[in-house]
């Protein structure tokens, strides 16, 4: 139980230093994702399996923003902001 919450805090900590590394990582997986999932669809256009594929994308970017306030705002609320000495 220890070993987990102190994986989650070293997860917590990095995320909340790479609030947009993360958000991007997030986007490009999704992308890639559902692209992979709507090519393995033959009855679909390409225009339409891109659509798509950028409809996913965006709605899980809104998903890890919304992530990433949920973080700020558990981090603000705690008074346990990490500071990062490199910026």
């Amino acid at each position: 139980m220890v070993d987990s919450k102190t994986q989650f805090e070293s997860l917590r900590k990095w995320v909340v230093e790479h609030k947009l590394r993360t958000v991007g990582s997030l986007w490009l997986s999704g992308i890639m994702g559902s692209i992979a999932y709507n090519w393995s669809r033959p009855n679909m256009k390409t225009s339409v399996k891109i659509i798509h594929a950028r409809l996913h994308a965006q709605a899980l970017t809104l998903a890890a923003l919304a992530g990433a306030a949920v973080v700020e705002y558990y981090d603000h609320k705690t008074g346990s902001k990490t500071t990062n000495s490199d910026h």
